[in-house]
């Protein structure tokens, strides 16, 4: 019998000592090593692995412990601990031959590894198999409390918490819940349960006969069975929960999915949706995740419309999305896009982005990359729209195939021994591709596939003279096309030749960038609001381009931005202004870091020898201050503004401008995204881009390309964003007045008029005002509430018609294109969301719609408002 004593260990592991030789211990003789060590033969050195200590029991009580024959008995306050198994009672006897536990007021057994934790009246437990049989029980697993912030953290996706008369416990994963509950909410006052006279977890699967779903307390649905998953990385095949929804252009909306898991690596979704209106809606979903980066996902949807000819919007549309690694140097992808008709996706497609996107491009491609060299194999296609189809007229697409294309590219290579005090030395590049290539299009369309072989080193000499920057290079490109283009025929479409045609450029580029301007604006009334200090940068930059030798640019076949290139004699003059702002420090004693923000903080360090931890080195002298060294705080981008415009010395680029039509040149594709030559100029539009961020909260840009001789903005883009805790907001403002996108081939050469040949190049006349503003987000609890609206600005003000007796009428088309009102409102483990939707898309998309969604944490969404759909 132990006496009086508060704690004891049982098993304890022996040790064994040696006690240090005596002083009349023999001495130990003494050894002579050769004058060479590598005469010696040394043994190997074996590591031997450290003994384990047996398993340990501790056993911990208030009151004094006895023990008879194995048995130990122990009262208040008893805590026996075992690996990561802890047992708390009033009272405990502890049987050490079996390692079985009886237990008897407040019971409490808690497992570190796996978040377990059983509350109960009395028990029996075993410490070594992890079985037991508990009674009144208030358990779970997946969760542990934070006592430093007094809250309840889960620690899985799919925690598990049951309440039950009886719990036995037959496995170290497997319970058997008797007269209970079950819930991912945190009790005692959870928002939903299921309760059962019988609940068995086994295999991390929770499954109920008999059981009863109830909500806030309120009984809402009787299960004959039930399953409940509690293994986060588990996933069970059966039904989704149905939805149902009402759709003013679809009438009533039913629809149900089933998933199907193949294996640990891939799985399936197939569902269809009945519209009462239409008709029927399929999709399916197949999922697969392989080893590293390795994926692949095909997604299908079609509709069966089964309305008249005239009003049949059905089509169908498949996505492929693919990649993997043969190896480090070695990667494969696809991303393959099928759709039957711009009309479906205009009016069934969930997105309004996709809604209003007409062009589509296929892609799959492999690449072998080393030492800065590439290979590469790639086929495509692409389908754009020219021409939109309602129900009763087809509409005109432009497809172009690269069928293949094989290229090898190289980044820029040193010559060795070119360099000297101002240079590096000499770099040399390359980019060469063949491909085989084909067009289709109304009226027009390639025969068979054409060849291209294209080939373009380029070689370039970095000098650096103090702070000037100057790159000189020099390119040679040869392009061979076993077909041509012919001439155009007025009125005719054009035509293709079967002769083959080549062309060769030489290509000079110059480019200067001067030192940049800058000044420091010691602290004044500005800086105060703004930050401790200001910096002004001014960046200069000139570029100087000639390409010559391409006489034959309308011969060529049109497939991608290669056969654009043209002749270009420009000189391009641009200035970047960029404002730098050093934070203003916080009190230490505050936040206990010198920089505004953690991450800054973090980033910055910590400057023990300036007051409170806080450098005032200025700006000017730290050697780069967006960069921190020592205790500063990084300089921060306030506001940047970016002025550039070419003046064209050639103003027909070689004769390849065609009067009355857009035209499409290499040196105006890399400027502007904006087609603005329809004339031989000598200036381009004026490309502005401006970014203000005052602070993490606030966000301004302004993009604009103003065209200096018409007088008139091409392109105007505005966007504002402001969010501050849970309240959001932004806007976006969008303007094109610029060429349109579709034109006929042949308008009349010297006026552009309109005549029997063609029809004046279209205007893309685009005016469109987008807004957000919303409270909340898809974790807060209680109240959110968001909104957002697309708006047409062109409709505004109506559009005027005269009829053919003279009278005249105004129209005003849809001028609200897109508008959403959503709300939703969550409970501590669950939420329920509405949405009510407005989309008006021409004579395709006129469409009201009210969606919900209910969300029960851990278990499933029913309803019909997707995650990817939500504002907020």
């Amino acid at each position: 019998m132990l006496g009086a004593c508060a704690n004891s260990v049982l098993n304890a592991q022996r040790m064994t000592t040696q006690a240090p030789p005596s002083a009349n211990a023999a001495a130990v003789p003494k050894v002579e090593l050769p004058d060479d060590p590598e005469q010696v033969a040394y043994p190997d050195a074996k590591p031997v692995p450290p003994p384990q200590s047996p398993d340990l029991v501790h056993l911990e009580s208030t009151n004094p412990q006895t023990y008879q024959g194995g048995v130990y008995t122990l009262d208040k306050d008893v805590v026996i601990t075992y690996k990561d198994r802890r047992v708390q009672a009033d009272h405990i006897e502890y049987d050490s031959n079996t390692a079985e536990v009886t237990l008897t007021g407040h019971v409490l057994l808690t497992n570190s590894a796996t978040q377990e934790r059983i509350a109960a009246s009395h028990g029996t437990y075993n410490l070594k198999a992890e079985t037991g049989r508990f009674y009144d029980v208030d358990g779970s697993y997946g969760i542990k409390t934070d006592p430093a912030r007094h809250r309840t953290v889960y620690t899985t996706d799919s925690p598990f918490l049951f309440t039950g008369r009886m719990v036995v416990k037959t496995a170290p994963d497997n319970y058997d819940v008797y007269s209970g509950t079950v819930t991912t909410c945190t009790l005692p006052k959870p928002d939903w349960l299921f309760s059962s006279d019988h609940i068995a977890l086994n295999d991390n699967i929770a499954a109920m006969h008999g059981a009863t779903f109830r909500l806030l307390n309120i009984p809402l649905f009787y299960f004959p069975y039930a399953t409940h998953p509690a293994d986060p990385n588990a996933r069970q095949s059966g039904f989704l929960i149905p939805t149902i929804s009402n759709s003013s252009s679809k009438g009533i909306v039913i629809g149900e999915q089933v998933y199907m898991v193949i294996d640990r690596s891939s799985d399936l979704t197939v569902g269809a949706d009945y519209y009462s209106m239409i008709g029927w809606a399929q999709m399916a979903t197949f999922r697969y995740k392989g080893p590293a980066l390795d994926f692949l996902k095909l997604h299908y949807q079609g509709v069966l419309d089964r309305r008249i000819p005239s009003e049949n919007q059905g089509g169908e549309e498949a996505v492929l999305a693919a990649r993997h690694d043969i190896s480090t140097e070695t990667r494969a992808a696809a991303n393959i896009d099928y759709l039957s008709s711009y009309i479906y996706r205009e009016a069934f497609s969930d997105s309004y982005n996709q809604a209003v996107t007409s062009d589509i491009l296929s892609t799959v491609y492999i690449t072998h990359q080393f030492y800065g060299l590439e290979f590469g194999a790639l086929a495509d296609r692409y389908q754009g729209i020219k021409v939109v189809g309602t129900p009763t007229r087809a509409q005109q697409e432009v497809h172009i195939f690269h069928a293949p294309t094989l290229s090898f590219d190289s980044t820029e290579h040193l010559v060795p021994d070119t360099g000297n005090r101002f240079s590096n030395g000499l770099e040399i590049s390359l980019e060469s591709s063949a491909s085989g290539l084909k067009r289709t299009q109304p009226n027009f369309e390639t025969g068979g596939i054409v060849e291209r072989f294209d080939v373009h080193p380029q070689a370039n000499y970095p000098i650096a003279i103090d702070d000037w920057h100057i790159v000189p290079s020099v390119a040679v490109r040869e392009t061979y096309y076993t077909r041509a283009r012919a001439s155009a025929v007025p009125g005719q479409p054009p035509e293709q030749s079967e002769e083959s045609t080549s062309r060769f450029d030489v290509e000079f580029n110059l480019a200067i960038r001067p030192p940049a301007i800058e000044r420091t604006f010691e602290p004044g009334h500005l800086t105060k609001i703004l930050g401790t200090e200001l910096r002004h940068t001014i960046e200069p930059e000139f570029t100087y381009r000639l390409a010559d030798g391409v006489d034959n640019f309308r011969n060529i076949l049109r497939f991608d931005d290669v056969d654009v290139m043209s002749n270009t004699d420009e000189f391009e003059y641009g200035v970047t202004q960029r404002i730098f702002r050093k934070p203003k420090p916080r009190a230490v004693a505050e936040t206990g870091k010198p920089c505004p923000t953690e991450a800054i903080a973090q980033l910055a360090g910590f400057n023990s020898d300036a007051p409170n931890g806080i450098d005032d080195t200025p700006m000017s002298e730290t050697p780069d201050a967006d960069t921190p060294t020592g205790g500063q705080c990084p300089s921060e981008e306030l506001i940047s503004w970016r002025l550039t415009q070419r003046y064209f010395f050639d103003q027909t680029f070689g004769g390849a401008i065609a009067n009355g039509r857009r035209n499409l040149f290499t040196t105006t594709l890399d400027l502007s995204g904006v087609a603005f030559l329809t004339e031989p100029r000598e200036i381009s539009p004026l490309i502005s881009r401006l970014r203000v961020r005052s602070s993490a909260h606030t966000d301004f840009e302004w993009d604009f390309d103003f065209d200096t001789g018409a007088k008139k903005f091409n392109s105007s883009n505005v966007y504002v964003d402001l969010h501050q805790g849970n309240v959001f907001s932004a806007l976006s403002y969008a303007r094109l007045d610029a060429p349109g996108r579709f034109f006929t081939e042949n308008p009349t050469p010297t006026t552009g008029s309109a005549s029997s040949n063609g029809v004046t190049t279209a205007i893309s006349d685009f005016n469109q005002l987008r807004f957000l503003v919303g409270y909340g987000s898809p974790v807060k609890r209680g109240l959110s509430l968001a909104g957002n609206a697309g708006i047409d600005l062109k409709h505004l003000y109506g559009a005027t018609s005269t009829s053919s007796t003279g009278e005249t009428t105004t129209v005003y088309p849809a001028l609200l294109q897109l508008g959403t009102i959503q709300a939703a409102y969550n409970w501590n483990c669950c939420g329920l969301a509405f949405e009510y939707r407005k989309e008006e898309l021409g004579s395709v998309l006129n469409d009201s719609t009210y969606r919900f969604n209910f969300t029960l944490a851990n278990i499933a969404t029913v309803g019909n408002l997707r995650r990817v759909e939500r504002l907020f």
